[in-house]
């Protein structure tokens, strides 16, 4: 899941579905926590996407979608058994009744639509009950907050039924001079043990690989016993390390695997690759600045309801000026507008579909080139009446 928890429990459900946040300069995966930099134009595979268009393309990239990674997650958080987790992923696939019947191998075809009755009784219960407590936090302020588990975590149980307030009665308890200052003891219960170690894990840096020795000096400054709190962390997931024990890092943080956690100790792999990342931000940066002038065709597509706008212009790089007026909401496109100021910027993509292949030598009418460019996609898309903000097809 996410490595920056609070991001995910506080995100909505639009959020979630989506897979990712806007936060200031930034979009943020939900999933992994990569960062995507606004007024970056990223090249990809021959096309150029703005940031928010990119953030979708990792999503599928490295995820492959939200659902799949929603629905591979621990069932203590998902609430849903194996066999339903199963159905579901055969459902996302659009797997007709006899189908999934014929794979699982059980009952019938009538059995398959009684599952997806009681998913979708499920659902329905879940509406509500999300109401139930949003009403239930407006109308009553002093409802406990719960301090959610970390994401990495190998079981949730009672353990981490723990109120903000409890938590810091905890951190009291046990760091007399303050979460900085030494542990008092760790001889106590299971749920307190939880809380004191996501205590002690803030004394590590994000991003950063660790050699044991480091590890121990560290811990050591907490509690003379470094050895146990160092095995604690790795049991409940807030740590992770090579299986020779040469290198580790939190769990949650940095999502390494031990595929890639092979650097040095002086120059760490996460440290590299945030350099290159900076790199790599300059680097796209400069070449959008160096881009020529392409003409060509582009399309602005509503994620929410599938309706495209197809744009013909003698410099892509007006994608710009156009999303500019959608902003200030001046777009000549009344539709289109609308869509805008009703689900927002995020719920747009803008996508290159085809650059303008220009002749060198001889004649080139470039204005009908990019009318005969138009007719090919609108043909091709049809994106008219319900699918599209084009009218009626004439």
């Amino acid at each position: 899941m996410s490595n920056t928890p609070e991001l995910f429990w506080d995100a909505s459900q639009l959020e979630l579905k989506r897979g990712y946040i806007e936060e200031n300069d930034y979009y943020i995966c939900l999933l992994c926590g990569k960062r995507i930099e606004k007024g970056v134009v990223y090249p990809q595979n021959g096309l150029f996407y703005e940031a928010q268009r990119y953030m979708r393309t990792h999503i599928e990239e490295k995820h492959h979608s939200v659902f799949e990674h929603l629905i591979n997650l621990d069932k203590k958080l998902t609430g849903l058994s194996d066999h339903q987790c199963s159905l579901l992923k055969l459902f996302y696939q659009g797997k007709s009744d006899s189908e999934v019947q014929n794979e699982l191998g059980i009952g019938s075809s009538s059995t398959i639509r009684n599952h997806r009755f009681v998913l979708k009784e499920k659902e329905r219960q879940a509406k509500i009950f999300l109401a139930l407590m949003e009403l239930l936090k407006e109308n009553n302020k002093k409802t406990p907050e719960y301090v959610p588990p970390h994401k990495t975590a190998k079981m949730v149980d009672d353990r981490y039924k723990v109120t903000e307030d409890e938590n810091s009665k905890i951190i009291k308890k046990y760091f007399i001079q303050g979460p900085d200052g030494p542990l008092k003891t760790f001889d106590m219960k299971e749920k307190n043990k939880l809380v004191v170690l996501r205590e002690i894990v803030k004394h590590f840096e994000p991003k950063h690989i660790y050699s044991e020795k480091q590890v121990n000096e560290i811990l050591k400054a907490v509690y003379p016993d470094f050895a146990t709190i160092r095995r604690y962390l790795i049991e409940y997931g807030f740590m992770a390390r090579k299986s020779n024990c040469s290198q580790y890092w939190l769990k949650e943080i940095s999502n390494i695997d031990e595929k890639i956690a092979h650097t040095s100790d002086e120059i760490t792999l996460l440290n590299v690759m945030e350099e290159k990342e900076m790199d790599r931000r300059k680097e796209l940066v400069q070449q959008y600045k160096e881009m020529k002038i392409e003409a060509g065709i582009y399309q602005i597509k509503n994620m929410e309801n599938q309706k495209i706008l197809v744009k013909v212009t003698p410099d892509l790089k007006t994608m710009t000026g156009t999303k500019m007026t959608l902003l200030g909401g001046v777009c000549k496109n009344k539709l289109l507008q609308q869509d805008w100021n009703q689900y927002g910027e995020e719920a747009f993509s803008f996508e290159v579909l085809e650059v303008l292949k220009e002749k060198e030598d001889g004649f080139f009418d470039k204005k009908e080139e990019l009318k005969k460019l138009e007719t090919k996609w609108l043909e091709k898309l049809q994106p008219y009446g319900d699918s599209g903000y084009h009218g009626q097809k004439k």
